[in-house]
């Protein structure tokens, strides 16, 4: 008799950050490895660098517009200027309950054509997918000039099983 298969541990890889120069860049490189039906969701303190790492996303993949935190609007859809996905960026801090919240953003009509990137997602939009790219940026809390980030990524589900996220610390 076989041994149940064991679950499948996500694809981690976990990097040092000392600017936001340097998240933006970690966004235009990890936008290399985007698609059409990827779900990032961010989380990490304010201040942590959620939104500049999106910032650095939408330059990568070649999106129109400013990306701004959406804190206030909650969704900002940012279309393609080439052939490749809109990006749609959610800011779920304001929504306090599950994806029951936030299904007038649509999100699970959008995401097969977009990616989508949702900050303090967690606990909200993991029933939109089992494939998803969880980012996690820690920083010092406090009264503190650090501009060091320790950022987790970790990919979930087939689709970030061989995604080559160990190729964003080269």
């Amino acid at each position: 008799m076989e041994a149940p298969a064991a679950p499948q541990d996500p694809a981690e890889t976990r990097l040092t950050i000392t600017s936001p120069e340097q998240m933006r860049e970690l966004g235009r490189t990890l936008a290399k490895l985007l698609r059409a039906g990827d779900l990032v969701m961010l989380s990490g303190e304010l201040g942590a660098g959620k939104t500049t790492l999106t910032r650095g996303l939408g330059e990568g993949l070649g999106v129109r517009g400013a990306v701004t935190s959406p804190t206030f609007v909650i969704a900002r859809v940012h279309p393609s200027l080439g052939d490749g996905p809109p990006l749609v960026h959610v800011d779920a801090y304001r929504l306090g309950g599950g994806l029951d919240e936030m299904e007038d953003l649509d999100l699970d009509v959008s995401l097969p054509e977009s990616v989508i990137v949702v900050e303090w997602g967690e606990g909200k939009v993991e029933e939109l997918t089992e494939d998803r790219l969880q980012v996690v940026i820690h920083r010092a809390v406090g009264d503190t000039t650090d501009e060091v980030r320790h950022v987790t990524l970790s990919g979930l589900g087939e689709r970030w099983a061989e995604a080559g996220l160990e190729s964003l610390t080269a």
